[in-house]
């Protein structure tokens, strides 16, 4: 028997010479595209076509091969297409509906990518004809919103969330998307958090839900009204709040683990035994080649529930086991790849299961944990425009959290206390943590952690200068936080008082090269008031009054640092340069550090003059200035404690619009509108009653 082959809806024998035969769904989507009506030649036309197997490439194909004349010819057909595939949404036949979405996709991106350089009401026109596109957006809606509430087939719950991405990201700038306008109207809110509250429903559909819920929010955000922003901004029912945290978790917990399989796999490989016998000489470069794709969509999500949501906080901390967090689904869905932004969800099989326990005295996690173990991940490398930008939306959820009162609970609360183990980037100076020796401490000292890292490990010639003020920034929140409650916390207070003086020496010693690039002023100001802010309010927060000497102690061992970068910006103040303005700031802001050096230095030669001893013991220095304390003056500086409150619209909508752009292009490109066969859902749909 001759073998039959298919092709783009054709049929034929490999042997024969004959024309090719058409797939039946074929022949009818040509019949469409002619410009009489086929329901009137066949009055079952528009019944059996559903019944048919869609072929999406054929029809979208067909679409995008017309041209706009020969597209608004047949426009009366495709208007009649689209609203009795909304009919055929209301029918009892499951196969009817799947078909019906299907071809509804097909016809959206079809339509969409023809009409690129068109408004998006010429688009609305020719998919349902300007008259109807109100009644026809609102029958779709209602529709969709009413499949995805049903307890029916969760295949279907599955592509009516496909189509509605689809829909959303049908263009790169969701915002202008005029069919939108119908989805902000007929709102399938209450169906999104109805997923998101309900965990066998959470377990299947959660990711795709989160990451319409995410992109909504996005639509024309500071333009007009966004419902889906008020009704986010509300939301209070716990199981919904902790649904979407859950699904968060599950997609950042699959991220870290991809990479901690991925680093383990690379130690041990050839590059580490070579590595071994040569030194850590390369150790850096080795690393860069660890690489996993960033998952900005969920990352998205998450700082919109963080942004918008005060009652989300408190699902940050939620404690849960760090194994075994939700059960195994029932039926596991086809796995996906991984890909460019994390727009592809995880696996069933990924989200049955969460991040295993880096140690075994490990016994709990939270959504913040987990984030702040991604953060650590991403904010390595900033090389990379993605790794960039989550790098940056990192900072700005921290910014967020930092900000918070509630956060800062409990993010310092000495009842809550866990082992978060950070990534740190392999240094050549600078041995491996051992995970072990990792102590159990209130969480904001991780999020120190986290903050110092990036300080150390980011001084480079692409200086990102602007992740370093949003990391000071987060800093000098959780310390105004501290110094207005009165949180006294037990932190090795020692490493960020070094990384920022390095810091500092980082832009003095190349001064030349970023003054091109960056204002460096307005960052060493405001690494010199952090200092400001623990030398006049370091007594009402600082852990102990030896905690407070060895302040002052790092201040006079590495006075060299700040009397450099008082020459450098008393030189540049006296200038009548494009910095004076900014470089007479931090010469003010240097008035107690100055004053601290000037009072403790000659203190200090005159005691290891009289005790003839060339290098005094830290011990020997502190006794100094222990002793001397009460002949210091200091000047009251103001506002140290205040700071200008994270506002999106003025500052960052430029950013975010060019995110939700990206995300918006990757979830297009990796919608799979083909991973349900026809053979798996007839097997399915055989055994619904």
């Amino acid at each position: 028997m001759a073998q039959v082959e298919k092709r783009g809806g054709l049929l034929r024998k490999s042997s024969a010479s004959k024309k090719p035969l058409k797939e039946k769904v074929v022949l009818m989507y040509d019949e469409i595209f002619m410009m009489e009506d086929p329901g009137q030649c066949s009055p079952r036309f528009w019944e059996e076509l559903f019944l048919m197997k869609v072929n999406l490439e054929y029809l979208e194909g067909k679409l995008e091969s017309l041209d706009g004349e020969e597209l608004m010819k047949i426009k009366d057909n495709i208007n009649c297409l689209f609203q009795h595939c909304i009919q055929a949404l209301g029918e009892e036949h499951p196969i009817r509906v799947v078909n019906a979405l299907q071809t509804l996709c097909a016809l959206i991106r079809g339509v969409h990518q023809k009409n690129k350089s068109t408004s998006g009401f010429d688009i609305i026109n020719m998919l349902m004809g300007f008259d109807k596109a109100e009644l026809c957006m609102k029958n779709l809606m209602e529709s969709l919103d009413s499949l995805l509430c049903a307890e029916g087939s969760e295949s279907l719950k599955s592509l009516c969330l496909k189509l509605l991405l689809c829909l959303v990201t049908v263009t790169d700038n969701i915002s202008q998307n005029t069919i939108l306008e119908y989805v902000m109207i007929n709102s399938i809110f209450e169906a999104i958090l109805q997923i998101l509250s309900h965990p066998p429903s959470r377990r299947e559909h959660g990711y795709d839900a989160v990451v319409l819920l995410a992109l909504l929010v996005n639509y024309r955000k500071y333009e007009s009204v966004n419902p889906y922003i008020v009704k986010l901004s509300i939301v209070d029912d716990e199981a919904t709040l902790n649904g979407m945290g859950l699904v968060i978790a599950q997609a950042l917990s699959e991220y870290n683990r991809q990479y901690k399989d991925k680093e383990e796999e690379h130690q041990s490989g050839f590059f580490s035994a070579l590595t071994n016998m040569v030194g850590s000489m390369f150790i850096a470069d080795a690393h860069e080649k660890i690489s996993v794709q960033t998952n900005e969509a969920i990352l998205l999500a998450l700082y919109e529930a963080v942004h918008l949501n005060r009652n989300f906080i408190t699902v940050l901390a939620q404690s849960h086991p760090e194994m075994g967090l939700v059960t195994t689904p029932v039926s596991p869905a086809p796995t996906t790849p991984v890909t460019p932004l994390g727009t592809t969800p995880p696996s069933s099989d990924v989200i049955s299961s969460v991040e295993l326990p880096l140690d075994a005295d490990v016994q709990t996690s939270n959504l913040l944990i987990t984030f702040l173990k991604y953060s650590s991940i991403v904010m390595q490398d900033t090389k990379d425009e993605h790794r960039l930008h989550s790098g940056k939306l990192c900072l700005i959820i921290l910014t967020c959290i930092a900000e918070d009162q509630y956060a800062n609970a409990f993010l310092h609360d000495d009842n809550m206390n866990f082992r978060v183990n950070l990534h740190r980037m392999p240094m050549r100076h600078r041995k491996k943590a051992a995970d072990k020796n990792l102590p159990c401490r209130p969480l904001v000292c991780a999020v120190l952690d986290l903050m110092v890292e990036f300080i150390v490990t980011h001084m480079m010639k692409e200086f990102p200068m602007d992740l370093y003020v949003r990391c000071i920034q987060v800093v000098h929140k959780l310390l105004c936080y501290q110094k207005k409650c009165r949180v006294r916390l037990h932190y090795t207070w020692r490493e960020l008082w070094s990384a920022l003086i390095n810091l500092l020496k980082f832009l003095m010693s190349n001064e030349t090269v970023l003054l091109a690039k960056h204002n460096i002023f307005t960052l060493a100001l405001m690494i010199v008031n952090l200092f400001n802010m623990f030398i006049t309010y370091g007594d009402t927060f600082l852990p102990t009054p030896s905690s407070y000497d060895e302040l002052y102690y790092e201040i006079i061992r590495m006075h060299q640092s700040f009397d450099n970068l008082y020459s450098m910006v008393l030189r540049l103040s006296t200038n009548a340069g494009q910095w004076k303005e900014a470089a007479s700031k931090v010469t003010h802001a240097l008035v107690n550090i100055r004053a601290i050096i000037n009072h403790f230095n000659p203190k200090i030669e005159s005691y290891a003059a009289v005790n003839h001893i060339s290098q005094l013991s830290e011990e020997q220095v502190l006794e100094v200035v222990r002793a001397n304390y009460d002949t210091l003056t200091l000047k009251l500086q103001d506002g140290l404690d205040q700071y200008e409150r994270y506002s999106e619209q003025h500052k960052e909508a430029a950013f975010f619009k060019e995110l939700v752009r990206s995300i918006s292009t990757n979830v297009r490109r990796n919608l799979a509108f083909h991973t349900l066969s026809q053979e798996v859902l007839l097997k399915e749909f055989s055994t619904i009653s």
